[in-house]
């Protein structure tokens, strides 16, 4: 798939964990980006992330829907529709959704690479292109 300009979530494969979904559409594999990776997140009421740090990469999380709580270093904030948040590279954070709804924002990484150790954790399920992530609990 490398060499997209147009990429649709049906045809990139979702990182389904316990907290939600993560599809990445733009990545060095799916279209050749080298500079950066994105991808939509899925957080389920009450789920979130926990505190953790990317040491290499800077990180933009921009929300689209819901409501959530944004950690930075020592700083919490609810989040929104419409907000945008800065992460340097190495700077702890956690995004938590505090609402009913699914929380969605667009997950940016410069340069690439934490969508790969995510995919790598143990806790992470791949589901292949085209097919619905679901949870058996």
């Amino acid at each position: 798939m490398t060499g997209e300009h147009f990429v649709s979530s049906e045809n990139v494969s979702t990182q389904l964990f316990d907290w939600g979904t993560l599809k990445w559409m733009a990545t060095p594999e799916v279209n050749g980006s080298e500079r950066l990776s994105a991808g939509v997140v899925n957080l389920e009421p009450g789920k979130g992330h926990d505190l953790h740090t990317h040491p290499d990469s800077d990180e933009i999380l921009y929300f689209i829907a819901g409501d959530g709580e944004q950690t930075i270093e020592d700083e919490t904030r609810e989040v929104g529709p419409g907000e945008m948040v800065y992460i340097p590279a190495g700077v702890e954070h956690g995004t938590k959704n505090t609402g009913w709804d699914t929380l969605q924002l667009l997950a940016v990484y410069a340069p690439p690479g934490p969508e790969d150790v995510l995919a790598d954790l143990p806790e992470c399920e791949i589901v292949p292109a085209g097919e619905v992530p679901t949870r058996e609990d």
